[in-house]
């Protein structure tokens, strides 16, 4: 196991993520990353084909206990990191662009361009875990190595509750569950094309329904609304708050 537990473990209790970092390394000593403890709670990754061996020991070692899947969620890292803002017009200070200005390491996160040109994978599975015995939350983190169809193996059989997270993962991201008992869309409609929460998906959909009183039935079209970019705020000088008004007596005087 490499890494260790970032600084924002400071704001909860560092010894006790410390304690559960020591715990999994004696558990899974090997083919686990630690990546942080962002906002209080440790992320561990592994590989996809390791992914039912080690879910099984967290959830059945008596010193981690994870016995409750809480969530499942996709995540699309389409140019994470690395693109500029698609937009009309925009200035180029005040804001950031989107892109982190810094030297690339070797061991970045997904999504991002390593120092040595490898590629990192588009898509992965974020499970979050819950001991209830331990009183303890896990994040697990799985990248899915194919980005044109993103699949990873089904944990319902470990946690019954995972099977309508994946379902809905299926449906927005397209990623796919080796396994999965009935894996359907959940909450786009019968005959949806595409995953709307995958990052090249047009923001205004690529069809709309209306009602038509000639069929007396509600059809598909390709949508109507015209495709627009989105520009960046921009901060302009408020007189409001100018020094010279700020410090200037009722009578007009300087208070300076």
């Amino acid at each position: 196991m490499t890494g260790e537990v970032g600084s924002d473990s400071a704001q909860v209790s560092p010894t006790r993520l410390d304690a559960l970092s020591e715990s999994i390394a004696k558990a899974i000593p090997d083919g686990l990353k630690v990546l942080g403890a962002g906002s209080g709670e440790l992320t561990v990754e592994v590989d996809a084909p390791r992914l039912l061996a080690v879910a099984r020991i967290l959830r059945d070692h008596p010193d981690l206990k994870f016995e409750m899947c809480m969530d499942v969620c996709g995540v699309d890292y389409l140019e994470h990191g690395r693109a500029e803002w698609k937009t009309q017009a925009a200035t180029s200070s005040g804001f950031s662009r989107g892109v982190a200005r810094r030297n690339m390491r070797a061991d970045v996160s997904l999504g991002e361009a390593a120092a040595d040109g490898a590629r990192r994978p588009r898509f992965a599975v974020v499970y979050h875990l819950l001991s209830i015995a331990h009183n303890q939350r896990l994040r697990l983190r799985v990248p899915c190595a194919d980005d044109t169809q993103p699949i990873v193996d089904s944990v319902t059989e470990l946690w019954a509750s995972a099977n309508w997270f994946e379902r809905e993962t299926f449906d927005l991201f397209g990623i796919l569950f080796r396994g999965h008992p009935d894996l359907r869309r959940l909450l786009t409609d019968y005959g949806f094309i595409g995953h709307p929460f995958r990052k090249d998906f047009p923001l205004s959909g690529n069809v709309e329904v209306r009602y038509d009183p000639e069929k007396g039935r509600v059809v598909y079209q390709p949508v109507s609304i015209e495709p627009r970019v989105l520009v960046p705020k921009v901060i302009r000088h408020d007189n409001r708050y100018d020094p010279a008004l700020t410090n200037a007596k009722p009578d007009g005087t300087s208070n300076g």
